[in-house]
């Protein structure tokens, strides 16, 4: 019988506990570390409150704490939070909140007077709850880590992402675009994995007053001819990239591949996606994607390796760091860096 309990240094134990978000994440993760995750009570009220017990002792543990901020993403937020809670008065030794996803992640500025930083807020939350530490992957805005006073283990799905695209496209003929210039860094970092390939960006003006809204105008850099690989963090609903590919189209790109982080595909992301003119759409499952939001052209590639290989990293007192300095070059499926 598999053990909840991966045993480590004397007087050192790791316990793996989720909540209903994303039950079949942590599932993947526990196999990769060997374990079973521990088994909570968890449910709700009538009116909405939510209730968590751990069934058995947490006391002295290592405790990771594995919940997805997707929709309902206050929801999600605030049974992550209890669960904290509860590990905190249980005397856990550490605790971990693994939010591969990290919501209110955009909202990391303000853009106008009297708006909130709700990104912080949402770190704050996770501090006073009882988090020791804040491990999650691809965040908005890297310096968000900023906002918690304590160590954030900040992981890039990059790695899993080009690996995947490396093997599918011809390395001579492509191209790497951004949606916006924002996330040029991000790309030239793509660039560098992918042999040294051409950059370029899509110009695109934003209308801060009303959300999800943006216009692509042009592309800034050549890519007529070129496979393209359109890169970013988040696809919410897909506005960003529908535009960026047309724009791409009309500068001549002979093919686009979207390679993106975040599924979050709400309101018309599927059509837009489906409609957008990309060969593929690359996804990880940091958050569940539905049945019915799955579709020929989309490939939906598994982050528990990633994600069990720095909690095992960080249980083990190694570093997280060195995962992606030494990330191979092919892992497949199933790789586990330690």
């Amino acid at each position: 019988m598999v053990s909840a309990i991966l045993e480590g240094k004397p007087d050192k134990n790791l316990i793996l506990v989720t909540g209903r978000a994303h039950p079949r994440l942590a599932t993947d993760v526990a196999d990769q570390l060997g374990i079973d995750i521990l088994e909570t009570t968890s449910y709700d009220f009538a009116n909405g409150e939510m209730y968590v017990r751990y069934t058995e002792s947490v006391r002295g543990a290592d405790v990771f704490v594995l919940q997805s901020h997707t929709t309902p993403v206050n929801k999600s937020i605030m049974e992550q939070l209890i669960m904290i809670d509860a590990l905190k008065r249980a005397s856990a030794r550490s605790i971990t909140a693994v939010c591969p996803m990290l919501g209110y992640s955009r909202q990391d500025k303000k853009h106008l007077g009297r708006e909130p930083i709700s990104c912080r807020l949402v770190f704050d939350l996770l501090a006073t709850a009882g988090a020791d530490r804040i491990m999650s992957v691809d965040l908005h805005a890297a310096q968000s880590q900023g906002f918690f006073d304590g160590p954030v283990d900040h992981l890039i799905a990059m790695p899993v992402l080009v690996d995947y695209v490396r093997d599918r496209l011809d390395l001579s003929n492509i191209a790497v675009v951004s949606p916006d210039a924002g996330r040029i860094k991000v790309a030239e970092q793509w660039a560098q994995r992918l042999g040294g390939c051409p950059l370029a960006f899509v110009h695109k003006t934003r209308d801060i007053t009303r959300p999800n809204h943006t216009v692509a105008n042009r592309v800034v850099g050549d890519v007529k001819g070129k496979d393209c690989v359109l890169v970013d963090d988040l696809i919410d609903t897909a506005g960003t990239i529908a535009s960026a590919c047309q724009v791409l189209k009309d500068a001549g790109a002979k093919s686009i591949t979207v390679a993106a982080t975040h599924g979050v595909l709400s309101g018309p992301a599927v059509e837009r996606l489906k409609n957008c003119g990309a060969r593929e759409i690359v996804l990880t499952d940091t958050v569940p994607i539905p049945v019915e939001k799955r579709w020929e052209g989309l490939t939906v590639l598994s982050i528990a390796p990633l994600l069990a290989s720095a909690i095992k990293a960080v249980f083990n007192d190694g570093s997280v760091a060195e995962l992606f300095d030494t990330y191979p070059t092919h892992h497949g499926q199933g790789f586990l860096f330690a």
